[in-house]
C-alpha cells in the first residue's frame, strides 16, 4: 500500500531552516521556470473580506522532478488581534508519475515564509549592488524579520532600518533582530527617512495604498516588493516602475494581474503589453540584470507555485535524510 509521510510545523522548522540551502533551492526554481516547460496554473484565490481573509492555492509541475506540490495558503490579517498568526496553511506533495499523495506538510505557512524570504534574497543577489550594506524594511511582521535575515545571507549588511505604521512594533522588531543578526537595526517613525541612504529597500506589508514613493528613490538603490500578492494590494508608487532603470518580475503573467506592475498598468504609467525580464531569465543569463552601480532596480515578487514545489521537495528530502516525520498507509 502507498505510504504518506506527515510532517508537522515543528519538524519542518528543524529540517528546513532559512539558510543558503533554502536560498539555493529557490534560485534553482527560478532558473527552472526560465529554462524548462513548467506547468504553473494561475493562482486560485478566495476572498473572505469580512474577516480580512484570503486563501491562495498555488501549484506547479517541473518536468523531471518526482513530485509536485499543491499549496493552500490562508492569510487572515486581523488574526494578530486574536493572538493568532496572520498566515497559515499546508502543502500536499504528490507523485509526478502516479498522482498519489507522497507527503502532507502541515507547516502552518512556515515553508511559504521561508521560500518567500529566500526569493527576496535571490532577487537581491542578482539585482542589488554587490557592496550593498544598508537595508530598509517597510513593515514589522514575520516577513520583515525573515527578509532581513535572508538578505544578510547574500549581502554584507552592516546596518538596517525598520519602519511600520505601529512604531512600537517596529522598535520591538529592531531590538530583537539586532540581537539575532548582530548588526545595528534602528526603528524609524517616517518611511522616507528609513529609505534615505539605504542601498536595499524591502516592502513587506499588505498595504492597499503605496507606502514607498517614487520621489524617495535614490540612484543605486534596489527595491524588493513582496507584499502585493493580490489585486487590491499596492506597496509601491506606480511611478516608481517608470523611474526604475530595471524592473524585474518573478512571473510577468502574475505581476501584470496582481503585482506592483498591475497598478502601474491600471494608472496608465506603463503600457499593458510592455515587456520586462523575469528573475529566472536573469539567473539563467538570457536577460541582463543590473548594468551599473547607479541604476535603480525593482523586483516585483508575487509568489509562484514553482517556489512551493521546490521547497516542498526540499522538505521531503531533508525529512528522509533526518528520519523525520511519521508514515501512514493511505
Amino acid at each position: 500500500m502507498p505510504r504518506i509521510k506527515i510532517l508537522t510545523e515543528r519538524e519542518l522548522r528543524q529540517i528546513v531552516p532559512l539558510d543558503l540551502v533554502a536560498v539555493q533551492c529557490i534560485e534553482d526554481a527560478f532558473y527552472s521556470l526560465a529554462t524548462k516547460a513548467v506547468e504553473m496554473p494561475p493562482i486560485l484565490r478566495l476572498e473572505i473580506p469580512e474577516h480580512r481573509g484570503e486563501v491562495d492555492v498555488k501549484a506547479a509541475y517541473v518536468p523531471g522532478l518526482d513530485g509536485f506540490a499543491v499549496k493552500i495558503s490562508p492569510g487572515f490579517f486581523d488574526n494578530p488581534k486574536l493572538g493568532l498568526p496572520s498566515t497559515n496553511g499546508l502543502m500536499v506533495l504528490l507523485s509526478s508519475k502516479t498522482g498519489l499523495v507522497q507527503a502532507l506538510l502541515l507547516d502552518n505557512g512556515y515553508l511559504t515564509n521561508v521560500r518567500t524570504a529566500a526569493a527576496g534574497a535571490v532577487a537581491a543577489k542578482y539585482l542589488a549592488r554587490k557592496d550593498a550594506s544598508v537595508a530598509a524594511v517597510l513593515g514589522a511582521g514575520i516577513q520583515a524579520r525573515l527578509q532581513l535575515q535572508a538578505l544578510a545571507l547574500v549581502r554584507p549588511i552592516r546596518e538596517a532600518r525598520v519602519w511600520a505604521r505601529n512604531f512600537s512594533k517596529a522598535q520591538t522588531v529592531a531590538q530583537e533582530l539586532s540581537a539575532q543578526l548582530g548588526f545595528p537595526i534602528i526603528a524609524y517613525a517616517e518611511p522616507r527617512k528609513a529609505v534615505a541612504g539605504s542601498h536595499i529597500v524591502i516592502a513587506t506589508t499588505p498595504a492597499a495604498q503605496p507606502i514607498l514613493r517614487a520621489a524617495w528613490l535614490e540612484p543605486g538603490q534596489h527595491v524588493t516588493a513582496m507584499g502585493s500578492d493580490a489585486e487590491h494590494k499596492n506597496e509601491i508608487d506606480p511611478a516608481a516602475i517608470v523611474r526604475a532603470e530595471l524592473y524585474v518580475a518573478d512571473s510577468l503573467t502574475q505581476t501584470r494581474r496582481l503585482g506592483e506592475l498591475h497598478h502601474a498598468i491600471a494608472t496608465g504609467a506603463v503600457a499593458s503589453d510592455a515587456s520586462f525580464p523575469e528573475l529566472g531569465a536573469i539567473i539563467s543569463g538570457s536577460k541582463t540584470g543590473r548594468a551599473g552601480e547607479m541604476q535603480i532596480t525593482i523586483a516585483d515578487l508575487t509568489g509562484t507555485g514553482i517556489q512551493d514545489t521546490a521547497i516542498a521537495l526540499l522538505a521531503l528530502a531533508q525529512a528522509k535524510a533526518a528520519g523525520a516525520g511519521m508514515e501512514f498507509e493511505s
